[in-house]
């Protein structure tokens, strides 16, 4: 492992991680959990307590389960519904994973996202998963409307973010980040 790789976490994720599941068919706990801490690095506990609660005895093997099913599945609908349905990930994690192996099919459900189309915050409460996937289907859709034409579905969900993050520290600067002077 080249520490420097790390150091860039979503450049080793998209060039390295993704690449790597395409040609073996499955991940190790390491990669899968560096798309854990890139997404929510607060919830890899959480995310490792659900996976060995599934009678696994180590990590490796609960990942390399999931891994394995997942790139089996026929379609993106199939993907999202292993992930949590059958696994119990929440759909920002679930679109995360899903990003990184999948960048042509998935865009991650983020609040900043959210934010930039001014909808989709609810997205995440649906308990039908035939509601949720029209209603990712629609997020997804909506990323693709709302950046610049030309760029690839993974640069559009940066470009929204991005101009998310822009915005949102404009604003805290006028405010001075909440301090009032005196």
């Amino acid at each position: 492992m080249d520490p420097l790789q790390l150091y860039d976490l979503e450049s080793y994720l998209f060039s390295t991680v993704q690449p790597r599941f395409h040609a073996q068919g499955w991940l190790s706990a390491f990669d899968f959990f560096c798309i854990v801490i890139w997404k929510a690095n607060r919830a890899k506990s959480r995310v490792a307590a659900r996976l060995l609660g599934r009678g696994y005895t180590d990590l490796d093997g609960a990942v390399r389960a999931l891994t394995s099913a997942l790139a089996q599945q026929p379609d993106a609908r199939a993907r999202l519904r292993l992930l949590m349905l059958d696994w119990g990930f929440l759909l920002p994690m679930a679109s995360a994973i899903l990003t990184v192996l999948y960048p042509d099919e998935f865009t991650v459900y983020d609040v900043r996202v959210c934010d930039a189309l001014s909808g989709y915050h609810d997205l995440a409460n649906k308990s039908d998963f035939e509601a949720l996937w029209t209603g990712y289907e629609g997020l997804r859709r909506a990323v693709e409307q709302a950046a610049p034409a030309g760029l690839s579905l993974r640069d559009k969900d940066r470009w929204l973010w991005g101009r998310s993050f822009g915005q949102q520290l404009q604003q805290d600067i006028a405010r001075a980040f909440g301090h009032h002077p005196g």
